[in-house]
């Protein structure tokens, strides 16, 4: 496959930084790189009062660095997403170690006091992963080799990121070339490399897509983390930048089947899955006339099986493609629609 330069690139394997949070929910992007990337995660490191324990050998900065580790990784959010002044000594002592630190908070790490000129002392990064690259280049529309599968949703935090990991995941598993492309944060540490769209400047943001999933050998897949909604009040613009971009031949929609309105905006409504489909690929076709779509991923991690299968049985009669909940179902049928 080849390469592109405005990708944000992060170096294996990673020392997990949890600090002193006691709250499993403030450590997602923790359990997400242990759960989708545990053969990068070296170690765990924590702050006195810290009990999130994500069954890693405990490990400091320089321990990690010796066995290995290239990086830490802030794997928690605390208040307000940024970094606590007192988090600057564990961190100034993983960058004196020789590791990079890689953060998705909203705190520049270069911000931090004393840290980037331990950096520079040291030779290793300070890697705001929500931060684009600076040589992003507008989208050029040209089709590009290799093939494509766009995740697309009906709101935003219903499974997009999870079904293309498990797809990835699955069709390596039967021997297809295939990556995850990354457009998020924790999706970025856990593949070790993409673009945080959101960040992006509009006119770039089908450009940053292109850069995503380069040119690649015509049996290979890219399945690309989505972002957003086409029905969203705030965030369609980056939806449908992104789709521009992906080309996708195939799109699977995401979507919750319990929710009723847009999280956050109770004015909005979830749209139905017929009118979704509909939207999303008429947005699609302007870039790839050929997109189809592939597959329905329900989110039914709150229902029960009997209610989770009544679920995925009408969505797959109302859009006629495989349904599957990415973390529960057998995933033969999607791949079988996806590759057909």
């Amino acid at each position: 496959m080849s390469a592109t330069p405005a990708r944000v690139v992060l170096h294996m394997p990673y020392l997990l930084f949890l600090g002193e949070e006691t709250n499993p929910l403030k450590a997602k992007t923790a359990f997400g790189l242990r759960d989708w990337s545990a053969q990068d995660c070296i170690g765990q490191t924590r702050l006195p009062g810290g009990t999130i324990d994500l069954g890693l050998a405990e490990l400091d900065p320089a321990a990690a660095a010796a066995a290995g580790a290239r990086s830490l990784v802030i794997g928690v959010t605390p208040v307000g997403g940024r970094i606590p002044a007192h988090w600057s000594p564990l961190l100034i002592a993983a960058v004196e170690a020789g590791l990079d630190i890689v953060s998705g908070l909203h705190t520049p790490l270069e911000s931090v006091p004393g840290l980037a000129q331990a950096a520079l002392r040291s030779g290793v990064r300070l890697v705001d992963v929500r931060r684009p690259p600076d040589n992003l280049p507008r989208a050029t529309g040209k089709r590009r080799s290799g093939k494509r599968v766009a995740m697309v949703g009906t709101d935003c935090a219903l499974g997009k990121k999870y079904t293309a990991l498990a797809l990835a995941r699955a069709m390596r598993g039967q021997g297809v070339d295939a990556d995850f492309r990354a457009t998020g944060q924790t999706g970025i540490m856990i593949a070790g490399a993409g673009i945080a769209v959101d960040a992006v400047i509009a006119d770039f943001i089908a450009g940053a897509a292109e850069c995503i999933s380069p040119d690649a050998a015509p049996d290979h897949w890219d399945l690309i983390e989505g972002q957003g909604s086409l029905f969203h009040p705030a965030y369609a613009g980056v939806t449908l930048g992104l789709l521009h971009g992906s080309q996708a031949d195939g799109l699977v929609l995401c979507h919750d089947p319990l929710r009723t309105h847009l999280v956050s905006w109770p004015d909005y409504p979830v749209p139905g899955l017929a009118v979704a489909r509909d939207l999303y690929l008429q947005a699609a076709r302007l870039t790839n006339p050929g997109a189809r779509r592939v597959g329905v991923s329900l989110k039914t991690s709150a229902m029960d099986d009997a209610a989770a299968q009544e679920a995925l049985e009408r969505a797959e009669r109302e859009l006629g493609v495989p349904a599957f909940d990415p973390m529960r179902s057998p995933l033969d049928r999607a791949l079988a629609s996806i590759m057909g």
